[in-house]
């Protein structure tokens, strides 16, 4: 028998958990219903990294191919359902831009308006460069490390949790226990400040590389 939900959970993971559960044992309409809630979201992980709609629409078929073939292993005691949709999406990305022979281009999930009420994977990709972006230009990967403590460490812990295990500000919000609003400050101002830290880091190697 599965592992069931943690009770910390919120509504929306423990949903999505036993869609999961259901599509590993076969069942199509869990499957459809799982491609329903959380289709939207992969595609703009997928985006991101990709930047070309049609490409990302054929790789997010792709992706909900593995999904139904490995639903069955997926393990509601190792990590939440979203993170675990999240990772097989941005793999899967990263893998075909590899075989382009290209380099994945992440991007900040800061609006162009600066809108902290928007959720971290409600925007599709744009062309302002974002903190992934510039590190992936700067040489050396201490820089991110770098700027990273001049953070506060809600504001870490709160870009982690999004970027890295794939929540929305709600799901960051719940699993810090904080107000949504704080949560979306923080981001934000982390984002901004890594943005501002990071170009400053690519400056001085453009500035390193050319004397």
């Amino acid at each position: 028998m599965p592992p069931a939900p943690s009770q910390d959970w919120s509504e929306r993971s423990r949903d999505l958990s036993q869609l999961l559960a259901r599509a590993g044992m076969g069942d199509r309409a869990a499957f459809a219903a799982l491609y329903d809630k959380s289709s939207a979201h992969l595609f703009a992980v997928v985006l991101r990294i990709c930047r070309d709609r049609a490409q990302a629409e054929d790789i997010l078929q792709e992706v909900y191919v593995n999904v139904w073939r490995a639903a069955s292993g997926f393990d509601a005691a190792q990590s939440q359902p979203l993170t675990w949709l999240t990772s097989i999406a941005r793999n899967r990305a990263i893998d075909s831009l590899r075989r382009a022979q290209t380099q994945p281009q992440f991007q900040s999930t800061i609006t162009s308006s600066g809108d902290e009420d928007s959720d971290v994977y409600d925007e599709t990709a744009d062309d302002t460069p974002g903190p992934l972006d510039l590190l992936g230009r700067a040489s050396d990967a201490r820089a991110l490390s770098d700027c990273m403590r001049d953070l506060t460490a809600p504001q870490r812990q709160s870009v982690a949790l999004a970027f890295y295990d794939g929540l929305s500000h709600a799901e960051v919000a719940e699993k810090m226990g904080q107000p949504l609003g704080t949560v979306k400050s923080w981001v934000r101002r982390a984002l901004l400040s890594l943005k501002s830290c990071l170009e400053r880091a690519v400056a001085r190697d453009g500035a390193t590389r050319g004397s």
